[in-house]
């Protein structure tokens, strides 16, 4: 069969063959394997089901875990000298301290937000406690230096809550991310414990540029801060002192000190119309 293909406003026919050559001649990326994303996915969905649901057996799961992560190593792991294939004895030691943590960010939650009716419901329908959840799980492969990996299972809980934490980021105890959709959380942020976040809340970069890789880009946040809707906070040496309240949509770039109130002053005018 052939194919009548436009370059540069000319036309040339090709036979079938030869656009399969020339399409396979440009996927110059021979470890990339998509299927490694729909494992990932398969594998982070399994795992909050054994740490959480009831139903689900943890003895059964467990060795059914490992063997879907034996299949992320083989596609994961490209490099020759990668011990990925260690990394799932030292993971899985880690569960319970995880999970000790995971309970008291739903703590959290339950306890910060009064439309909260049960702690069921805050494992169930928060799409911020899902996000923290993937969140540190993910992270402690990062730790490993897994590759791809810890990305893909944040990019998940992503596109599911419309939160973006990198797994690199550090966050301590008992987060609370309320409402979720729009917050950004960069690579080398900082969260100490009992933070509250509120959403569109964003802990960036000032700069975006390569050789900014191995620096700390994002910004530090101290103990029992609270940041309301909206608000950006940029910088690697930005930090907000402990029990500082940061107000919606407040634009920070600077330090400020424990026991500070930043808020954004927005001009707002209204006109009142007369009728008759």
């Amino acid at each position: 069969m052939d194919f009548i293909v436009t370059f540069e406003g000319k036309k040339k026919s090709m036979k079938h063959a030869e656009i399969v050559n020339l399409i396979e001649s440009r996927k110059n990326n021979p470890c990339l394997k998509f299927r490694l994303k729909r494992q990932t996915e398969r594998f982070t969905d399994l795992l909050f089901l054994t740490l959480f649901d009831q139903e689900t057996p943890v003895a059964e799961n467990l060795p059914r875990l490992q063997a879907y992560f034996r299949e992320l190593v083989e596609l994961a792991c490209w490099k020759p000298n990668a011990s990925c294939g260690e990394v799932w004895e030292r993971y899985v030691q880690r569960l319970p301290e995880l999970l000790d943590k995971l309970n008291l960010d739903a703590k959290a939650i339950s306890d910060c937000d009064p439309a909260s009716l049960s702690m069921e419901e805050v494992y169930m329908a928060y799409p911020g406690f899902y996000a923290i959840c993937i969140y540190r799980l993910a992270h402690e492969l990062y730790r490993e230096g897994f590759p791809l990996v810890p990305r893909l299972m944040t990019e998940y809980a992503h596109r599911q809550t419309g939160v973006d934490i990198n797994p690199g980021a550090q966050i301590g105890k008992s987060f609370f991310i309320d409402h979720a959709t729009g917050v950004v959380i960069g690579e080398t942020a900082v969260i100490h414990d009992n933070v509250k976040v509120y959403q569109g809340v964003t802990l960036g970069a000032l700069y975006v540029a390569k050789q900014l890789k191995q620096t700390k880009r994002h910004p530090t946040i101290e103990d029992n801060v609270t940041i309301y809707a909206n608000a950006t906070i940029l910088g690697g040496d930005t930090v907000v002192g402990a029990n500082s309240v940061i107000g919606g949509n407040a634009w920070l770039t600077h330090s400020v000190p424990p026991n500070s109130k930043v808020f954004h002053s927005p001009e707002i005018k209204i006109k009142t119309q007369h009728v008759g």
